[in-house]
């Protein structure tokens, strides 16, 4: 009787494994489970870290539950085995107690690098002042007479809406985009200064690979330095009140002399007539200033 339950439970294991394994091809990209490379050497450095320790810890559990497994197994009741006596062996708790101490060290010393080199602001080549609002955020080019806020953009505010009848499937980037962006130019060390004008934020793009409090009365700062041109996006990680979920960050990265351009446009009256004119006409430069 047993056997023919033992022999059941382990067909219907492999048929489940079997079933596990076909309905592999079908799940989502197993990219999106993991937390994103990014696009900065930071980001690259955390990723690796990440890494590192996840494989660490998944070698620690195959090795201490199949460990487990194998003695349960093993040395079960029914084949007769005796429990073994002993209560102290020097030797095991020498080796229990160095081999963790080794995996820690050698997770702890790369860590602290990255931490240190993320307080490094050293040399930076520009400067971003980011306040956060109920609920929103302001940008200021510290040094450039350049600031402005950037809100939830207007489709996705008018269906997130009550009764407003609009399907949030068709807006793009529902809930993820802005009226105004974030443009900053690759390759340069942009150190942002970070703070909140009410309560506590958090300014987080993924893809630069960190986030960073925004405290009213304190000012954080961090740095990054972009490799790719492109849209990246992020969004407010900090429970802040009843709007957190509708203050989207948009950075967008563009080359150097397209981001001259840029905030050669938004300075003054030259960028005021150029948003009004990036309503009225169709004019690249004029689009490019009221971004």
């Amino acid at each position: 009787m047993k056997r023919n339950w033992r022999r059941g439970f382990g067909a219907r294991a492999a048929a489940a494994l079997v079933l596990l394994v076909a309905a592999m091809p079908a799940w989502a990209d197993f990219g999106l489970l993991n937390m994103t490379e990014g696009v900065t050497e930071s980001s690259r450095q955390i990723y690796d870290l990440h890494m590192r320790i996840f494989w660490i810890t998944v070698v620690i559990g195959l090795v201490v539950f199949g460990a487990m497994f194998y003695s349960m197994f093993r040395h079960r009741k029914s084949r007769g085995v005796k429990p073994a006596q002993f209560h102290h062996s020097t030797a095991v708790e020498i080796v229990w107690t160095v081999i963790p101490l080794i995996i820690l060290v050698s997770m702890a010393v790369p860590a602290t690098r990255v931490l240190i080199d993320l307080e490094d602001t050293s040399d930076a080549e520009m400067t971003v002042k980011v306040t956060g609002y109920q609920w929103f955020w302001g940008y200021e080019y510290m040094g450039e007479d350049v600031q402005f806020f950037s809100r939830l953009d207007e489709a996705s505010n008018r269906a997130r809406q009550l009764g407003s009848g609009i399907d949030p499937s068709s807006v793009d980037n529902y809930l993820q985009n802005v009226d105004r962006r974030l443009v900053l130019p690759v390759d340069t060390k942009i150190r942002f200064l970070i703070t909140a004008e009410d309560v506590i934020h958090s300014w987080w793009v993924p893809d630069l690979g960190w986030k960073k409090d925004a405290i009213p009365g304190f000012v954080n700062q961090t740095w990054t330095v972009i490799d790719e041109p492109g849209v990246y996006r992020g969004r407010c990680a900090e429970l802040c009140g009843r709007d957190h979920g509708f203050m989207p960050v948009v950075v967008e990265a563009v080359a150097q002399d397209e981001y001259e351009q840029w905030l050669a446009g938004q300075r003054g009256d030259d960028g005021e007539a150029a948003r009004t004119a990036a309503v009225d006409g169709d004019d690249a430069g004029a689009r490019l200033a009221a971004r």
